[in-house]
């Protein structure tokens, strides 16, 4: 239950309401236990030779109107308590959303996005259920059982105590089935975590699926995943289901007692049938919260199992954060510079970079090519501050990158990673994401700033031609687009937010070789006075840079202009003359 501690920030802004949800817990209550006293009252009148039907119809009348108010109140405790529920709901899931955004990408390197998905949904629900319902039905059972007690031991004290024997085997049956529920719904939302996962893989990667005709083996894997699922909510569904009648059973054993010395102390005339009728009511009265006390702790228990599954996220910090004073508030100018850097991603021992330095300045175009694995885009991604350098230090303009608000940096930098990714949204709002929150798409015919990212990336020909142009909506991930429409797409969306430095990470690999020609023509005259690193493995896209580094096994081992590596004959040599024969290949075929 202490996980439950941490929700008190999001509870505190609604203490007020949650009071006036709680007073009218015990408002309704009260006149919920007033009818069987009146009812009392009413009956033991009967035995007055001298009652009239008017004063009958009174106490009916003050029944009927305790009922009402109870009612009302009641109506309002629930929609005040559950309504507040609801919201504190919404701003946990806000701020969940909000720390994963802030996490870095060694994160969900080692987190599933099923699971973080069941933490967004299945988790939050189950919190909202412990902070809201629990909560409601906690105070109810609470006040009823304090008023409908006090009124059993007014009646007969000693009728009560015997009625109440039973109860004693309450708290250990309700601790035991607490323990049970509670392991066995953590099992539930970690299997539902996995259940999400394919599910999210399989509606990503439908189209592997069909093409390895994989449809029947996916279903086969579903179904038995599913099934599991099922069999452990039914372990779950049968431990709550024996827990009710054992409540039940108690609270029966209780009524027999009752039944039993309630009519021999009328016999004797220690109790009127009056207050026989009405202690027999406040005892099933007591009934409910007992039943209600079994919920409740099951409440509790899902709640405190979900808020203990996201506070392991919640109290992950990023590996990326911005420092307490960012040493630099004027606008960037693009100069970079690798200072011995080396690096090696968290948790692994393999040295991905080593002892890197270069320095590039605004207008210069930087390729970087090496054999795959030779670390291109982990250098490229330290920029940014993706990644932190494990030693030496990254700067920008003087200053590192670690001193630097990561918001700040990304800003002025424009960045398209290998996989091209879109949103399922207009082409006009995916090119012109880093506008700003203000950002409009403009129509059909779309902003000046998207329209000319659109045209240097030579996709703005292609967006005209369709139907609705640049209003015109994307499947999931691009899905409608080809592979080079899509790569077009996010170089143009790294254009309109007009970055100071630019990152080609192999953004071109999909485009035909004109194309591509055409787009880096286009982006030396953007990138004039900005800084461009371009990640290729064709040749006819670096052989114009203004520095090529080339990688190996992490290091540089060559750095200059074409026509000089090309001299040399090292590495990059052998690169071109592997890449000519492959297309000589590729011609003769």
């Amino acid at each position: 239950m202490g996980h439950l501690k941490t929700l008190l920030p999001y509870v505190k802004p609604y203490q007020r309401g949650i009071l006036a949800g709680l007073l009218l817990v015990a408002i309704a209550d009260a006149f919920m236990i007033a009818g069987p006293y009146i009812m009392k009252i009413a009956i033991d009148a009967l035995a007055d030779p001298t009652v009239t039907p008017t004063r009958i119809l009174s106490y009916a009348s003050l029944i009927v109107l305790a009922t009402l108010f109870a009612g009302a109140a009641h109506y309002g405790m629930r929609d005040i308590l559950n309504g507040l529920s609801r919201r504190i709901e919404c701003d946990l899931r806000d701020a969940f959303f909000a720390h994963l955004l802030s996490l870095d990408a060694g994160f969900y390197g080692q987190t599933r996005t099923g699971e973080l998905i069941s933490h967004a949904t299945n988790d939050t629900l189950a919190v909202r259920q412990a902070i809201g319902p629990a909560v409601m039905y906690l105070a109810n059972t609470a006040v009823t059982f304090t008023f409908a007690l006090s009124l059993m031991l007014w009646i007969s004290p000693r009728l009560t105590l015997l009625a109440l024997i039973p109860l004693a085997f309450l708290p250990p049956v309700v601790l035991g089935f607490g323990r049970l529920i509670h392991r066995r719904f953590e099992r539930i939302q970690e299997h539902f975590a996995t259940l999400s996962t394919m599910v999210q893989e399989n509606l990503s990667g439908v189209r592997i699926v069909r093409a390895y005709v994989q449809e029947g083996a996916q279903r086969g894997e579903f179904d038995a995943l599913n099934r599991e699922y099922l069999a452990l909510n039914m372990h779950l569904a049968r431990t709550s289901a024996l827990f009710h009648p054992i409540i039940m059973l108690l609270g029966g054993l209780g009524m027999v007692i009752v039944l039993w010395r309630g009519g021999l102390a009328i016999v004797s005339g220690d109790i009127t049938t009056g207050e026989f009728v009405a202690f027999g009511v406040y005892l099933a009265l007591l009934i409910w919260p007992m039943i209600a006390l079994g919920w409740v702790v099951n409440l509790f228990q899902r709640g405190a199992a979900s808020m203990a599954r996201i506070n392991r996220i919640m109290q992950r910090a990023p590996a990326i954060a911005a420092p307490a004073q960012p040493r630099r508030a004027t606008p960037l100018h693009g100069r970079v510079e690798f200072r011995d850097v080396s690096f090696r991603y968290p948790g692994t021992q393999r040295w991905v970079l080593r002892n890197v330095s270069f320095c590039a300045s605004p207008g210069q175009m930087v390729a970087v090519v090496g054999p795959t694995g030779s670390g291109k885009t982990s250098l490229v991604s330290l920029i940014p501050r993706l990644h932190d350098p494990t030693e030496g230090a990254v700067l920008v303009d003087g200053t590192a990158t670690i001193d630097l608000d990561p918001a700040a940096l990304r800003q002025a930098i424009g960045m398209v990673p290998q996989d091209p990714f879109l949103f399922s949204d207009t082409i006009a709002r995916n090119i012109g994401l880093g506008l700003g929150d203000g950002f409009e798409s403009g129509g059909r015919d779309a902003t000046p700033a998207v329209a000319r990212a659109a045209q240097t990336a030579q996709l703005d020909e292609t967006i005209r031609a369709l139907v609705a142009g640049y209003d015109s909506v994307l499947g999931e991930r691009g899905i409608n687009l080809s592979g080079g429409q899509k790569q077009r797409a996010t170089v143009a969306r790294a254009l309109a937010k007009d970055p100071v430095v630019l990152i080609l990470d192999d953004a071109l690999s999909a485009v035909d070789t004109e194309t591509e020609r055409a787009i880096l023509a286009r982006l030396r005259e953007f990138m004039r006075e900005r800084t461009c690193f371009v990640i290729s493995h064709r040749v006819s896209a670096v052989m114009h840079a203004d520095l090529i580094l080339v990688l190996d096994d992490g290091e540089i081992v060559e750095q200059g202009v074409h026509g000089d590596l090309i001299a040399r004959g090292g590495v990059y040599a052998t690169l071109l003359r592997r890449q000519l024969l492959e297309q000589s290949l590729e011609v003769a075929g």
